[in-house]
């Protein structure tokens, strides 16, 4: 066997546990429930827009052009509807795949960036697959996803690897580009501190300053020349208002007084807490971190350069999400990795000390444990007033076995620590999960309102949204014709009146007695409820008038018999 082949053979069999047990978990998880609102049934609205109306060059959403985001991701979704027909089972399959694709590039960058240590290599994945918000979003039809592979793709392009020492500018072009043509601008957030910082880390660009500089500027050029072949003739196509939109307001408007999510500067520091769990719950993890001692080794400090100016970017920007540091997880990973693979060749009794071990995340799972089974005593006596907290006590207590028997496995003495943290994690993560889907999911689950809705629409019926519509209903109801933004007022009444037979979604924060006695489909709705109405219904309602009783009676959701219905029946009598 050559020395190629070998090294081959190895990395294959590095895949061999972590992987087929992220497909199994993720894929069985990820179809426990369908696309959930907003973010999975938006992007499924624009593929489904674009791929309807055959406008496969700008996005679209409700009939218009949606300048939020790039296209790539509703081209990949497109590719798979292409070869299997229209359905929400590829746009998920995608995202495992994408998932899966961040292990392993994840890894190689990992065993680039530290020869030395195959153990950091080894245990990367493992550390990725447990960050229980990355699977929690990776489970979500979102961008973030395939924008940390470009990412990846683009770091491994940079690092020296065992045979080649210059970068590899033309991949680094490329990968820019894919990341522009995923989520925009933010791609150089992402990459070019790395770069801007590589003397400080590469011995290459220390030895080729001008070099590196000069074809870095040259790649990121190319990148742009990639955005651009799409940009123009997506401008020339959609005209000025998208033009303003796309170039200008989503960028700087996230930037400075940001037109949503605008958060303060310290706003991430909590959240980096949620990030990383489980690991921040991990003693042994800390104690490799504070070990970590100068010189600092160039790996870790090509992830530093990554790490920190992304953190101070994004906390400098005015609008702020969680999700945004989704493609700075694998380098936290690796960081982890390297921390504590160097203390465990350091060995000492901190390597091995039982009080450093993951007793703190057994305790935090056995505490949701009794959570879970002491809700339904409490709703037994009355004590239950949060309605997350009722509909969960009806299916909490065998969730409560699965996590008092996570944290007995997170006690197991012996080797593999970092593997039980994982495993638990991954399986405690798809379990919060599958305990959402069965708890909480009628106020998710967005097909019989779509349905309905569609049903309207096959008959010429317009259709109207009081408040912003987010395209939550037009992929589930595969509707082809915009639903009107509505507000209160006279604008509703006068659209009542020229719509007698169109149909109004409003989202009120509480029920009334009068929403389950005239309304033609009520729901539970995310924090709120979800009411549909015959517009003349509403708007009679709205003018203080009774109107005529319906001939159908009230479609209640998840079952006339929920809870909380019975709530609003005894509040009327």
């Amino acid at each position: 066997m050559t020395d190629a082949s070998y090294a081959r053979a190895e990395h294959l069999r590095a895949l061999l546990w972590w992987l087929p047990l992220y497909l199994a978990v993720a894929v069985i998880t990820i179809f426990l429930q369908p696309p959930i609102p907003l973010h999975s049934t938006r992007a499924l609205a624009v593929a489904w827009d674009m791929w309807v109306h055959h406008q496969f060059l700008v996005p679209h959403i409700n009939g218009a052009p949606y300048s939020e985001k790039a296209p790539l991701l509703f081209w990949l979704i497109h590719a798979g509807w292409a070869a299997f027909g229209v359905n929400d089972v590829w746009p998920r399959v995608l995202m495992v795949l994408i998932g899966a694709a961040q292990l392993v590039l994840a890894q190689s960058l990992a065993r680039r960036l530290f020869p030395e240590h195959a153990w950091v290599a080894r245990i990367t994945p493992w550390l990725l697959l447990a960050l229980s918000f990355g699977i929690l979003y990776g489970l979500q039809i979102m961008y973030d996803g395939l924008l940390a592979v470009w990412v990846l793709g683009a770091m491994l392009c940079l690092v020296p690897g065992p045979r080649r020492t210059a970068p590899r500018w033309i991949g680094f072009a490329v990968c820019i580009g894919l990341g522009f043509l995923t989520k925009g601008p933010v791609m150089l957030v992402h990459t070019t501190p790395a770069w801007l910082l590589g003397p400080w880390w590469c011995r290459y660009a220390r030895e080729h300053r001008v070099r590196w500089y000069a074809v870095g500027v040259a790649a990121i050029f190319g990148g742009c020349l990639i955005l651009a072949a799409w940009v123009i003739p997506a401008i020339h196509a959609s005209g000025g208002a998208y033009t303003r939109n796309l170039l200008f307001k989503q960028t700087s408007g996230r930037v400075v007084d940001a037109f949503i999510h605008q958060r303060p500067f310290w706003w991430y520091v909590p959240w980096a807490f949620v990030l990383l769990f489980p690991f921040v719950l991990w003693p042994r993890m800390w104690a490799g971190v504070l070990t970590l001692r100068r010189p600092v080794p160039p790996g870790l400090r090509m992830l530093l350069a990554w790490l920190v100016p992304a953190f101070l970017i994004f906390s400098a920007f005015s609008g702020k999400q969680s999700y945004y540091f989704v493609p700075e997880l694998p380098a936290a990973a690796i960081v982890m990795a390297s921390a504590i693979t160097i203390l465990r060749t350091r060995g000492g009794w901190a390597a091995h000390a039982s009080w450093l071990g993951a007793w703190p995340l057994a305790a935090g799972s056995f505490a949701m444990a009794a959570l879970l089974f002491a809700l339904p005593l409490l709703e037994g006596a009355g004590k239950l007033h949060d309605h997350w907290l009722r509909d969960g006590a009806t299916v909490g207590a065998p969730f409560g076995v699965l996590y008092l028997l996570l944290g007995a496995f997170l006690l197991l003495p012996g080797r593999g620590e970092l593997r039980r943290i994982a495993s638990a994690s991954l399986v405690g993560t798809a379990g919060a999960y599958a305990l959402f889907a069965l708890a909480f999911y009628p106020a998710f689950d967005m097909r019989p309102a779509a349905h309905l809705l569609a049903h309207a629409e096959a008959q010429d019926h317009a259709i109207g949204n009081l408040g912003i519509y987010d395209g939550q209903f037009e992929f589930a109801g595969r509707m082809t014709q915009p639903i009107d933004r509505l507000y209160e007022g006279q604008f509703l009444q006068d659209w009542a009146a020229k719509h007698p037979h169109g149909l109004v979604i409003a989202y009120p924060d509480e029920l009334k007695a009068d929403d389950l006695r005239y309304a033609r489909l009520v729901q539970p709705y995310r924090g709120v409820w979800m009411v549909i109405w015959d517009a003349p219904t509403l708007a009679t309602l709205r003018r203080g008038q009774q109107p005529p009783e319906s001939f159908t009676p009230t479609v209640l959701l998840p079952a006339p018999s929920y809870w909380r219905y019975g709530d609003i029946h005894g509040d009327h009598s």
